[in-house]
């Protein structure tokens, strides 16, 4: 007689069922990964530009330079009703947010005006030396490239709008510490401290841009 399982409740009396052997998993090929594509981005992302570092001219309503602002802060003023557009970018450039445009803005003119205090002497820098001298060098009028003591430092001499000019590398280097007198050179100007507020933007700016300059009392290029 075939042996018998014995009968649990609630399950069938009979010969006990043979359990099917599964042969052992072998190998599994890996899925296939799709190819990548080479086709090209329908929107690539915008190259790294310079506006991080553009400034914009600020002007007072009586079109007095008050200052060179950040990008982000003169487009802020314009969307706030601050500000208005004088110039826009040459190149016609605009910035879109969710409900509106801007110009992208070079010269922006307040609408309400502001007054600035007096500030009466105006700090000595490269760039402000070089807009002085309107980039030429004070010995020969040649291309300027950097500044030179008139009466040398260690002659005695300050460092001062007075005794500070612009150079040329070559006229530099051939006057050393020597002085004028001795060379038998003369200043093609006499140099002085400026005046005027603009001055003081200019000395703070290395790069006006020629949108600029009719309200920095320089002629455009």
């Amino acid at each position: 007689m075939p042996d018998r399982q014995p009968t649990r409740f609630g399950a069938p009396s009979g010969p006990a069922p043979r359990t099917a052997l599964c042969p052992e998993p072998g190998p599994t090929a890996a899925p296939a990964r799709a190819a990548p594509s080479c086709a090209p981005l329908s929107n690539p992302p915008p190259p790294v530009s310079s506006w991080g570092r553009r400034r914009v001219l600020l002007l007072n309503t009586t079109f007095e330079p008050l200052t060179a602002l950040s990008l982000r802060r003169a487009v802020v003023l314009v969307v706030c009703g601050k500000a208005e557009v004088v110039h826009g970018d040459p190149a016609g450039m605009v910035v879109h947010s969710a409900t509106s445009s801007v110009v992208i803005p070079s010269v922006i003119r307040l609408s309400s005006y502001v007054r600035v205090p007096y500030r009466g002497r105006v700090p000595l820098t490269r760039a402000g030396l070089m807009h002085r001298d309107r980039y030429r060098c004070a010995y020969c009028g040649g291309r300027a490239e950097t500044i030179d003591h008139v009466v040398p430092r260690s002659r005695g001499g300050q460092h001062t709008w007075q005794n500070c000019v612009a150079c040329c590398a070559k006229c530099n280097h051939r006057k050393a510490d020597k002085l004028l007198s001795e060379l038998g050179w003369r200043l093609r100007v006499v140099p002085t401290a400026p005046r005027g507020p603009h001055w003081r933007l200019l000395a703070g700016v290395v790069d006006a841009d020629p949108l600029w300059l009719p309200y920095l009392g320089e002629p455009a290029a």
